[in-house]
């Protein structure tokens, strides 16, 4: 399914009206090019052109589609018309002159393989007279060839002077590469039906590597390979294990590699999976385009953000974008991480558009809750992994998590238990409650309820609720107000009860409260505002009404709704207080009017 999925996106895009957005053909690939030799026609090199250029603290070359490069091992293997300095130039960068000398041959005997096919181009005639023993000397004569040496045996490419394509894209000799490639190998030994178009076909031994997996070798890695006899069956080789024609598995690769190149906007980090997505027609590109900015952190535009998910909110509810034929589309989400050699998968969902749609506007909603003014709406993926993180680093999330988390917000399922475990954890270490934290503990809550059972209603409230009964939660709304009358009894504390007795209060509630409640009378006794001390009586009561007995320890479920009954009751101290604020302000800008 996936990679018939893949294999559909890379159709889709080959149709695409503008050529610029097409995917390469069979037997090419889109790859980056740092330095072009412009030759003339008899084989003298002309100049070197850098295409880079600065971006950041980085330098990007431009990107070409060039023939498809082969699988570099310990051996010598030249790619066709383009490939590192050390093959087309003769560069010796790690001292082997030998090696090098086989490279350059390598290089030159392709290009003389494909001239018998293209008898008299220009361009061949060009690179075969130019690559030779004198390549080295006269690049190096070149102004900018200090460039060359310092991007360290940098991927090179060859193009006549008076062309504006490179050698490898004149239509001769993409026309000889394209009979290359489709015509059928004299040395077939065997054909299966393939297991993504259902043809007939000889399988591919080896499948291009995929690129751009954060975490995976840089070199590439494969999501079908076999490399050892227990991964193996009934004496089939390699790819034959599972039979993918040569045409299906280059269009699968080519597609996957275009979704994780650098600057992709269908692709986002969620831990440590990169994932990717994309929808089933062209006609949803306004949603592929949308997907990335829901989750992902925009530093440069953290409005886009808000407003796509707002775009979506008004879709799924008001304007009817997914509802009919359109909403059955199909919308794709894989998520991979690096596993040695290989790519593992760690989630693929695919779905109508519209329950794609409702899933996410159900995953804001479990995180809606009250906030600050400063706070985001809609708290991003990469936040709320961040915040539940020691030192609030990325690379401490656990690894699994933000696959785990994604994948719940997919399929509409619970959240990770460990996700609550570790946003408790890190409010008890910190004795700290912050929006995030909450908004991911009300979340898992609120998951797990309707898990279990799907028409409850008792669901937790983005807000304070005086109604809930549940003891854990009353008991954290409990703390914030012990502490909150602490606060206000002696103005200017440096430490709290919080820094103090929170760990102990979510955890271990009667060896802590009866404490916390006498310390109580000592602190009321200080406030000198006797009708702010009485509201506050009023305020602890109307709490401990509903707690029979302190419980003697609390699982990691209740520690959640303490946490989540604290954070709701010191909001509710904070909005009232800056009610108030306000209307003292609006009272003492009034204007007096005196009398004539």
């Amino acid at each position: 399914m996936i990679l018939q999925a893949l294999h559909g996106y890379y159709q889709r895009k080959m149709a695409d009206p503008d050529p610029a957005r097409r995917l390469p053909a069979a037997g090419l690939e889109d790859k980056e090019i740092p330095f072009i030799l412009e030759l003339s026609p008899e084989g003298q090199l002309i100049q070197i052109t850098d295409t880079r250029t600065q971006e950041g603290k980085k330098k990007l070359a431009r990107r070409f589609q060039v023939p498809q490069g082969i699988k570099k091992t310990s051996g010598v293997a030249a790619n066709l018309l383009w490939d590192t300095a050390e093959y087309v130039l003769g560069f010796d960068v790690k001292g082997k002159p030998e090696r090098v000398a086989e490279q350059v041959q390598a290089f030159r005997q392709r290009i003389e393989h494909l001239a018998l096919l293209v008898p008299g181009d220009l361009g061949l005639s060009a690179a075969l007279g130019f690559i030779g023993p004198e390549a080295l000397t006269q690049a190096q004569a070149q102004p900018n060839w200090q460039d060359v040496v310092d991007a360290k045996n940098p991927v090179v490419a060859l193009r006549l002077a008076t062309d504006i394509d490179l050698i490898c894209q004149r239509p001769a000799v993409v026309a000889a590469m394209a009979n290359a490639v489709t015509m059928p190998a004299a040395n077939v030994t065997q054909v299966l039906p393939c297991l993504i178009t259902g043809r007939v076909a000889e399988p591919e031994r080896l499948h291009n590597a995929v690129k751009g997996v954060w975490g995976a070798q840089t070199s590439g890695a494969n999501i079908v390979s076999f490399n050892l006899d227990a991964f193996r069956s009934f004496g089939k080789e390699q790819g034959a294990n599972a039979p993918v024609s040569s045409a299906a598995a280059f269009a699968y690769t080519t597609a996957l590699n275009h979704l994780l190149v650098k600057g992709s906007r269908q692709r986002m980090q969620v831990g440590d999976a990169s994932t990717v997505f994309w929808a089933q027609e062209e006609a949803d590109a306004d949603f592929e385009d949308g997907f990335g900015l829901l989750f992902a952190d925009i530093p440069d535009d953290p409005d886009a953000h808000t407003e796509q998910v707002r775009a979506l909110f008004d879709s799924v509810h008001h304007s009817g974008r997914f509802q009919g034929d359109a909403g059955q589309r199909k919308f794709f989400v894989l998520g991979l991480a690096p596993n040695a050699a290989r790519i593992s998968i760690r989630f693929w969902h695919a779905a109508p558009l519209h329950e794609m749609a409702e899933r996410i506007t159900t995953w804001f909603d479990d995180l809606k809750i009250v906030r600050a003014p400063h706070d985001p709406e809609f708290p991003s993926l990469f936040r709320l992994l961040n915040a539940i993180a020691l030192q609030a680093k990325s690379e401490n999330v656990p690894p699994n998590l933000g696959g785990d988390v994604m994948r719940a917000i997919l399929n509409g399922g619970p959240f990770p238990s460990l996700w609550l475990n570790t946003a408790v954890q890190r409010c008890r270490a910190e004795r700290h409650v912050n929006y995030m934290r909450a908004a991911a503990i009300k979340a898992c809550l609120n998951r797990s309820i309707r898990h279990q059972n799907p028409a409850s209603e008792e669901v937790y409230k983005p807000m304070l609720d005086l109604q809930n009964p549940h003891v854990a939660y009353r008991l954290g709304r409990l703390f914030a107000a012990l502490e909150k009358i602490q606060e206000e009894a002696s103005p200017g504390l440096n430490a709290t009860i919080r820094e103090r007795y929170f760990g102990a209060a979510s955890s271990t509630p009667v060896a802590v409260f009866t404490t916390l409640l006498r310390l109580k009378n000592h602190h009321l006794a200080k406030l000198s505002n006797r009708g702010r001390a009485m509201n506050f009586e009023k305020l602890i009561g109307e709490i401990t009404s509903g707690i029979s007995e302190f419980p003697n320890h609390m699982n990691l479920p209740d520690q959640g709704r303490f946490a989540l009954g604290y954070y709701h009751q010191r909001q509710a101290f904070f909005t009232k207080s800056e009610a108030a604020s306000t209307a003292d302000e609006s009272s003492s800008s009034t204007p007096e009017t005196t009398g004539v």
